[in-house]
């Protein structure tokens, strides 16, 4: 059994990639569990497995004691010396105990305890090994449908496209090959689980960095991505390299850049925006394919109102507002769209309200100045009226022949 033990647990080790130390501290506490099994759980058993040789020991430790009250745990020291001329009290003295002596049920414990653990040590390689892969793209092969999630095989482990990780409309069979992001991995209590999408807006962003080696190479830097998984996306780049245009990058010689995300993409448009500090024209460019004619910006509310061409209008717009909508999510901005004549009737309007409002402001100044005018008037001949000095008496008059007198 010894050298057949240590090949097998050399060969298991290479298949799923697990130490092989790992696997024979596995082995022995299975065969502890079945020893236990057998001969009680109040046993001090303890299992070895010979690291060269591959030969297994199971021995049964007993406490020396003056007088026995656990017999499966403790022994006397007469019957122990019987054992060991120099055994003393409070030593402890073992017993070897025959593998084969386990038993059937015995057996079967430690083979599924064996088979639990090596699960355990896969689950860990696997969990360590796309742990670190987490955010990249993987390739995999469908293996099938179960309620509605793709199982994917990776080559190591097995992977689920969930149903709300899925482009829509997009279909596979058993045998296509799929690429997807690598979303997470979640350890459950059953197995470890690596979850895949398709419609997280990073698998745009690595599928660029694929066939864009100026993203690659941190040339063109991704400034943001957004997303209608299965109809349009929006990604907005920038060069760090004058020399650089970040949106000739990305398109490629002929489109050959843009058109091989679109193909994995099944035919989802996209949209490759410049992207500038200068909110006014970054909010034109998001709003591509239409043609903007003014952008007005109200930064404390951080809404835009944006004037189009009446017959660009709908392209502004998008399907159900799709465009716009995606737009505002891209600049960060509340984005309000109008055609030009309804733009030129409401500054019409608008131009006759601030008229009017000129012109009345004008007649309220004028009759404030009016009144203050009359008021001063009058202010000022009351003045005059105060200073004015009183009419002196009529000579000969009584007063006067009162003072000759």
């Amino acid at each position: 059994m010894s050298r057949e033990l240590l090949a097998v647990i050399e060969q298991i080790g290479r298949e799923k990639g697990i130490d092989a130390g790992r696997i024979l501290e596995a082995v022995e506490s299975a065969l502890l569990t079945a020893a236990k099994k057998k001969y009680g759980a109040a046993e001090n058993i303890q299992v070895r497995i010979d690291r060269k040789s591959g030969e297994v020991e199971a021995i049964s430790l007993k406490k020396i004691v003056n007088e026995v009250t656990n017999p499966k745990s403790e022994v006397s020291l007469e019957e122990a010396r019987k054992v060991d001329t120099e055994a003393e009290l409070g030593d402890e003295i073992g017993s070897v105990i025959e593998i084969e002596d386990f038993g059937r049920i015995a057996a079967q414990t430690a083979k599924q305890v064996i088979f639990q653990k090596v699960r355990e040590a896969e689950w860990e390689v696997v969990q360590r090994e796309y742990s670190a892969r987490q955010g990249d793209l993987v390739n995999g092969i469908i293996l099938g449908q179960e309620r509605r999630n793709y199982i994917v095989d990776l080559g190591k482990t097995e992977a689920i496209l969930p149903a709300h990780e899925q482009i829509p409309r997009e279909t596979y069979r058993r045998g296509d090959r799929i690429k997807a992001y690598l979303l997470e991995v979640k350890r459950t209590q059953r197995d470890v689980q690596v979850i895949l999408s398709r419609t997280h807006p990073n698998f745009i962003v690595k599928l660029f960095e694929a066939e864009v080696p100026e993203i690659a190479e941190k040339i063109v830097e991704i400034k943001g991505v957004v997303r209608e998984p299965g109809d349009r996306t929006k990604i907005a780049v920038a060069s760090r390299d004058r020399a650089v245009d970040p949106v000739g990058a990305c398109v490629g010689m002929k489109g050959s850049r843009v058109q091989a995300v679109v193909r994995e993409l099944r035919g989802e448009k996209i949209d490759i925006i410049a992207w500038t500090q200068d909110s006014r024209v970054f909010i034109a460019e998001a709003l591509n394919p239409a043609v903007i004619e003014k952008v007005g910006l109200d930064e404390e509310k951080k809404s835009a109102l944006v004037v189009v061409a009446d017959n660009q209008l709908s392209l502004a717009i998008g399907r159900n507002g799709q465009n716009v909508r995606l737009a505002a999510k891209l600049t960060g901005w509340k984005i309000d769209i109008i055609g030009a004549s309804e733009y030129e009737k409401e500054r019409v309007v608008r131009d006759q309200e601030t008229r009017a409002a000129i012109a009345l402001q004008l007649q309220e100044q004028h009759a404030r100045l009016v009144q203050a005018e009359s008021a001063a008037a009058a202010a000022q001949q009351a003045s005059a009226q105060e200073a004015e000095p009183e009419a002196a008496p009529a000579a000969g008059g009584p007063d006067s022949e009162a003072a000759t007198g």
